[in-house]
């Protein structure tokens, strides 16, 4: 049996998008597909195990939500540096 699932996550600016997709893209490679289209993030999940299946789509939403409360109290100073760090251009 296949499984598959679309997400699209969309977020208030280009920035903030940008931001969680390379801070998760490291961990998502090999278990799912991910693409940055501007303010939107699309996952597409595959497996043909449902418990494998659940634990991608489990920790793919738990780091989201880790990633954005990163983002919504995090001083614009620690920001700056975790931008050079991922080379992520600052337009803070």
């Amino acid at each position: 049996m296949k499984i598959k699932s679309n997400m699209e996550l969309k977020y208030k600016d280009a920035k903030s998008a940008e931001i969680v997709f390379k801070s998760l893209e490291v961990d998502n490679e090999g278990y799912l597909e991910s693409k940055l289209d501007s303010e939107k993030i699309e996952y597409e999940i595959e497996s043909d195990n449902l418990g494998t299946f659940l634990n991608t789509a489990d920790d793919l939403i738990a780091s989201e939500i880790l990633i954005e409360d990163l983002i919504k109290n995090t001083n614009e100073k620690w920001m700056h540096f975790f931008l050079i760090n991922h080379k992520i251009p600052n337009i803070w």
